[in-house]
This record gives structure tokens, sequence and C-alpha cells, in this order.
């Protein structure tokens, strides 16, 4: 087992609420730039407060490409392919079935959907236009990005809720590792801000109401003053290859996915429990060979409703500890809101950028933690000039399937033989 591939991260590519390039997006962690504004969503006859990319898709994409992609897929595609550019790449046919592509969604093309749906629905339309299908379809991101880019061997799409560009980032990794293939791209997308996707929460009674005195603030991890979550639209991809190919390239390497770990709650479709959360937690470390006390930074599941951040903060505390000692932790999600299938590959990009940039990036608009969310909370102002040798992603989804992921710092090589446990 000590021969396993290690993997090096190579690649970024981001479009989000917070920024549309990498440098963008580290940018608005450091002085805590929020992306959420009011938005409209007809039929629907109340405002909501969403996470929104500021950036018109339609115009990179011919006409004849533009009939299969709803605005989700057209995410995917972009920053799949900033994220192929990052690491100096552009198709990859030449790997044939050596390269892989593992992507995280939950809606599908849920705009298209909608629209196509009222269609037949609501005015008598007997039959969809002949490219509706293949535009909401879950797997559209995934199979547009193969095909533009040549990529030739597995293709998976995983829906496993929250945790599904986690769960995809993380299988990848361990492809890579175990040696089916040479590199991989991986992440997910999401644009869930049309009304039947809203409604949906709605109902729920999950969504944050906007904030009275800032839109901007609507979202409140951790607060004891938070009122729910807020959904945002984007995509994440990372390039993922094996040290022995990405040196045979001769390509910086940004971090290392040292770990990563999954795990299901078994309790209840839409109840979290803390005992799936701390395994994933676990295992992840375990995987990457460390200690709590050796991760410097963990990016939170954390959304802002009630009961969600209580369970999650109680699992934290289970596998860290409490009190200043213990791992510094923050939700950025307050900052772009809940990408739903793309959240995790959206703040897992966040704790490479801790690493990278040496930042740790603050919960904004904690003025007032909940006593039972006791956490070792980054509060208000994001830290510079740190070294970050190691940070966490924690991503927890509908139904309870939890991932964890560890990054580590480059050119620090993890000890090979820490995979030899497996998750």
């Amino acid at each position: 087992m000590t021969d396993k591939e290690m993997v090096a991260v190579t690649g970024i590519g981001i479009l989000c609420p917070i920024g549309v390039t990498v440098a963008e997006v580290a940018e608005s962690l450091k002085t805590l730039q929020s992306g959420i504004r009011r938005i409209e969503a007809p039929p629907l006859q109340r405002a909501y407060p969403a996470g929104v990319v500021d950036l018109e898709t339609d115009p990179f994409f011919s006409r004849l490409d533009a009939v299969y992609l709803d605005r989700c897929q057209q995410l995917a595609a972009l920053a799949g392919r900033n994220a192929l550019a990052d690491a100096g790449l552009e198709r990859l046919d030449a790997l044939g079935a050596r390269a892989g592509l593992y992507y995280g969604n939950v809606n599908g093309g849920s705009s298209r959907a909608q629209a196509d749906y009222r269609q037949l629905l609501c005015n008598g339309q007997q039959a969809t236009n002949p490219f509706s299908i293949i535009a909401i379809m879950h797997n559209g991101g995934a199979a547009y990005l193969s095909i533009r880019h040549g990529i030739a061997g597995p293709v998976h799409t995983h829906g496993s809720a929250c945790a599904a560009s986690g769960a995809a980032i993380g299988e990848a990794a361990r492809a890579i590792r175990d040696g089916h293939i040479d590199i991989a791209l991986a992440g997910g997308a999401e644009a869930p801000l049309s009304a039947a996707i809203l409604g949906g929460f709605e109902g729920m009674r999950a969504l944050a109401p906007m904030d009275a005195v800032d839109v901007a603030q609507s979202c409140k991890p951790f607060s004891s003053v938070r009122s729910g979550l807020v959904l945002g639209e984007g995509a994440a991809f990372l390039v993922l290859e094996s040290a022995t190919h990405a040196r045979r390239r001769g390509v910086r390497c940004l971090a290392w996915l040292q770990g990563y770990g999954i795990a299901s709650d078994c309790h209840h479709m839409a109840v979290p429990h803390a005992t799936g959360q701390e395994a994933a937690l676990r295992q992840a470390l375990s995987d990457a060979g460390l200690e709590p006390s050796q991760v410097d930074y963990l990016n939170a599941h954390a959304t802002g409703t009630r009961g969600g951040d209580v369970v999650e903060a109680s699992a934290i505390r289970s596998v860290f500890g409490a009190g200043s000692a213990s791992v510094p932790v923050s939700s950025t999600k307050a900052l772009h809101g809940h990408l739903l299938g793309a959240a995790s590959a959206m703040e897992s990009v966040v704790a490479l950028l801790a690493i990278t940039e040496g930042i740790l990036p603050a919960t904004a608009f904690l003025d007032q933690p909940d006593p039972a969310c006791a956490l070792n909370h980054l509060t208000n102002k994001s830290l510079h000039g740190h070294a970050i040798n190691r940070a966490m992603s924690l991503s927890c989804g509908f139904g309870g399937t939890n991932v964890a992921l560890v990054f580590s710092r480059y050119p620090e090589e993890p000890n090979r033989s820490a995979n030899a446990s497996g998750t």
C-alpha cells in the first residue's frame, strides 16, 4: 500500500458569487465582500436574498451549443475550462482512458426545466423542444466538459445533495491514488435560483428572509440571530493529478489532496446527526495520517439553519475539542450562500486559498455567536499572512451523506504510508 500515488492539485477554476476568477475570490475572502443580493423569481411573489454570479454566460457559447445547455451547465463548462487552463491544459485526448471527470450536481438545469414544464402543464403545449431533456439532465455539465475537452476515461456524476461535489473530488482522488487514472477534472455546479427550487426550500421553511438593514448580510452561520440558509449559484473545479504525472509535465502543484472521508448519518432524510459528520472528519484525518491538532483551518458546512449549525458544531467539537486551542473554524456561506451540489467544491477552493494565500477567512456578520455553536470561531475579520499548512472542508447533505477533505501545503510531502488505511 505504500506505493499509492500522491494526489496533487494543479489547477483551479471558479465562478461564484464572490468572484469569477481565483484572484477575485481570494480578495473577497480577505475583505469579506459579500456576493448576496436581492432577486425576484416570478411567479413567486416575494423577493429573496441569493448569491448571484456576476457574469452573463450566454455570450461564451455558440447558438448550437446553447440549445443543449442551461445556465448550470454553462457555469460548469466555464469553470472546468478555467481549471484546465490554470493547469496548462486544454484537451486530454492523448491520455485516453487515463483521464477522468468527476462532477457533483443536485438540480440539473432547473431554469430550463421550469420553463418547459410551464409550457407543457400550463400552456397546453404537447411536447418540449427536442433539446430539452439534454439541457436539464443532471450529468449535462459533465457530458459537455468531457466532449469539449476530450476526456475519454471515467465520467461520473455524483448527486449526494450538498456533499455531491466533495464526493466527486474525493472519488477522483481515490481513482488517481489507486492508479486507475493519472488525471481528473473534479468539481460541481449549480444554478438553483429559479422559482421551482426557491419555492421548494420555502416550503421547507429553510430560507432566510432578507436582512432588514443590508441584504448582503442575510446569511449568518453560527449566529444566535441566524434565520436560515441563502441559496447561491456557481461552479468550481480542481485539476487533480498523480504526483508522477504532474512532475512529468513539469507543472507547479498548488497543494496536495491528502485525505478524504465519506460517511452517512443513516438517521433521517432531512435532519442531520453528528455521528455521520464526526465519522467523515475522522476518516479524512486517518486517511491523511494526521492528528486533529495538525489541522490549521476548517471550513464548516454551516448553512445558517437553526438546527443544522448546532449539530455540526457538536461534531466538530467531538473531533477537534473546544476553546481557543482547537482548530479555527469559519463558514464562508455568509458571503456566497449555499451552492448545493457545488458547495463542497466551492469550499474546497476556499480551503486551498487558505493555504496558498495565507488567509484565515472569517465567518462574516458573526457578531453574536450562538453559545450552542461554541467553536474557535474566526469572526468578522479575516486574518492574513498566516502559514496555513493543512486545511479541511466539511460538507453535509440531505439524506445524511457527509464528506470531509484535507488539503496540505506544497512542497511538503505527506507520509506516503499514511494512505494505507484507506477510507
